[in-house]
């Protein structure tokens, strides 16, 4: 297999230790690179790598793959793997691999999220650091009270589930695919019910070619008047135009998203007060200025725990590449 050349991009300084401790650990030695792969400098041969390990927030062209020439392995450092052609890479002689963490802390991290909208914690922590310590206008609701629809039922939305028992609360669920697992603690049920009857409804499910704008206009229309919002799974779920008319129309109580529509640009890169960024980014500038919507930097899985995790996952997959066994997690097409 030659010399097994390998190249990280994406290395943000938070990942370099781990990244550097692995080596050290498998006694690998790496390219480390803090740009995108996309963003490669013309003057980086790309043709040298025969394994490759990312963790992108922009798509990776096919022409970008068609200059990994001795490319064998593509190790993602990310549960998604949506910005990647994986037919194109496959006939290319690539195989790619993705990551995988514990379920507990984009769960937590929903469950927050859902405490946040309700209690309107946006709006008082707003209010104080303005010395403004008064009442008016964050008066909550008990989430005990509450019906919560959970769409995606997989690790994620069933971990929300079991822990969001705890609360009191009913909680009904929609998947493709049931989950026996989730059944002491939800009852599943329709989109329709979900959309019509529920006070809290959070996506916990994968971005694919059928579920793109699965809420849109129609859908929120559906819903109560109030109904509450979460999204930590992926942007394009929900149609960010039709967000802003229900926000707009007080028809959409409040909106707690981790992830958006349109947000590649924004998230985990500080655009700052540039005209050019804000402007190619209308919808997100305008949506966040509401005081019941809040918009966070889709850093649901970010704990030192999951980005461990994910490194590990990506040395793995180099282990098995390198000494011929099967890719554990491999993503097929």
């Amino acid at each position: 297999m030659g010399m097994n050349k390998i190249a990280f991009f994406n290395v943000a300084d938070y990942a370099k230790p781990i990244i550097e401790r692995n080596l050290d650990k498998y006694g690998l030695e790496a390219d480390l690179f803090e740009f995108e792969l996309a963003n490669a400098p013309e003057t980086l041969d790309l043709s040298k790598y025969e394994i490759i390990s990312l963790s992108p927030m922009f798509g990776i062209t096919n022409s970008t793959i068609d200059k990994l020439i001795s490319c064998k392995l593509i190790a993602l450092r990310t549960v998604g793997y949506q910005y990647i052609d994986l037919a194109h890479a496959k006939e290319r002689g690539i195989a790619v691999t993705n990551a995988r963490y514990e379920s507990s802390n984009v769960a937590d991290f929903t469950i927050m999220l859902m405490l946040i909208a309700m209690r309107k914690a946006k709006i008082s922590i707003c209010k104080a650091l303005v010395n403004d310590f008064s009442l008016d206008g964050i008066m909550g609701r008990e989430i005990h009270n509450m019906k919560v629809g959970i769409i995606g039922t997989g690790k994620i939305g069933s971990q929300v589930i079991k822990q969001l028992s705890g609360f009191g609360c009913e909680i009904v669920c929609y998947d493709l695919y049931e989950n026996e697992n989730v059944k002491p603690f939800a009852r599943y049920t329709t989109l329709e019910e979900i959309y019509k009857t529920c006070d809290i409804i959070s996506f916990h499910c994968p971005l694919t070619k059928d579920n793109y704008h699965m809420v849109s206009y129609d859908e929120i229309a559906m819903m109560k008047k109030g109904v509450v919002i979460i999204n930590t799974a992926r942007g394009p779920l929900l149609n960010v135009e039709a967000l802003i008319e229900g926000i707009e129309s007080l028809h959409i109580g409040s909106l707690a998203l981790d992830t958006i529509e349109g947000e590649d640009g924004v998230a985990h890169t500080d655009i700052g007060t540039e005209v050019d960024g804000l402007a190619r980014k209308k919808s997100i500038m305008y949506l966040k200025q509401f005081a019941n919507v809040l918009i966070t930097q889709h850093y649901g899985f970010f704990t030192e725990e999951a980005v461990t995790a994910m490194v590990e996952c990506a040395f793995e997959a180099i282990n098995q590449y390198k000494s011929g066994t099967k890719l554990t997690n491999e993503i097929s097409c």
